[in-house]
């Protein structure tokens, strides 16, 4: 396949690209902004050796200095991990602005979708998808990752939602943009920290080859736009349903109380549950995301 010249690729993925071996794109977002240094940096690496012990070519996806890259040396992953926060949370909207000004951008699920799409990547792991917030029909705060879904033709593999979310009506938002929410050995949306949302999925699904299967016939077809691939989080690191749902509505309230919205709404909630339960959300976070990149890898293989 053809490099596509606005891309900065690493050389182990431009190789694999070139070559046509299965690569797997990886979010930045989730370095920067998901989880305290150094836990994000030890689980970037993780997520790479995983894709490589599974026989893919992991491509992390940033902005640095202004140039788009899709797969990231162990320097420019520590200096993402160290900056945190200070870097640019980047979707859709973001990115050509960034890229202009030579920054740096952290780019979240939408934002990865785009440059995978560009890098030629049809698969993508990551921990969870943005959604629709609690109390959207007053704020209207929806995440562009359910539009980015609906457009760009990247399947994207995760553990569903945030819980921090509302469950139902972001299912509600990815009908509407007529995205497949496959279920990989599971008839039920999982929610993140648990395996139970009470919501169910499109289809269930239980072999890797099955959902790359259905996703390279829609590629065949020409029908635009991504899959969600739901895994739940491993049985053993599941939260309790109930605990973390009354853990998360404090979180929310305090969110509310302090006036946090936007950007800076998802990072605030994560840390708050991470604090509440004494880590235990983080390592759940960090279980979960491996856990993806494992499914991610086999179907990318299959595809």
């Amino acid at each position: 396949m053809k490099l596509n010249e606005n891309i900065l690729y690493s050389p182990e993925a431009a190789e694999a690209i070139e070559n046509g071996r299965p690569v797997i794109a990886l979010e930045s977002t989730i370095i920067s902004h998901g989880m305290p240094y150094p836990r994000n940096v030890e689980t970037a690496k993780m997520c790479e050796a995983v894709a490589r012990e599974n026989g893919v070519t992991p491509a992390t996806c940033a902005i640095l200095g202004g140039k788009l890259c899709v797969g990231l040396t162990d320097e420019q992953l520590e200096y993402l991990g160290r900056a945190g926060a200070a870097v640019t949370k980047a979707s859709r909207r973001d990115i050509a602005v960034i890229a202009a000004a030579g920054g740096d951008g952290a780019l979240t699920v939408a934002g990865t979708m785009i440059l995978a799409q560009m890098a030629g990547i049809k698969v993508f792991a990551t921990g969870g998808i943005g959604g629709v917030h609690r109390g959207a029909a007053q704020t209207m705060d929806i995440s562009a990752d359910l539009d980015e879904l609906g457009r760009t033709s990247v399947m994207v593999v995760c553990a569903g939602a945030k819980s921090i979310l509302d469950i139902g009506l972001t299912l509600e938002y990815l009908e509407t943009r007529g995205v497949p929410v496959i279920g990989y050995g599971t008839d039920e949306m999982p929610a993140f920290y648990t395996r139970s949302s009470g919501f169910g999925v499109d289809y269930r699904m239980d072999e890797p080859e099955t959902i790359a299967a259905a996703f390279a016939e829609k590629l065949r077809l020409g029908i635009a736009g991504g899959m969600l691939v739901v895994n739940p989080v491993p049985e053993e690191y599941s939260m309790d349903r109930e605990r973390i749902d009354a853990v998360i509505e404090a979180a929310v309230k305090k969110a509310e109380a302090l006036g946090v919205k936007g950007k800076k709404i998802t990072p605030f909630l994560l840390a708050e549950i991470k604090d509440v339960t004494g880590g235990e959300s983080l390592e759940t976070n960090i279980a979960l995301v491996l856990n993806n990149v494992r499914l991610a890898s086999l179907i990318a293989k299959a595809l």
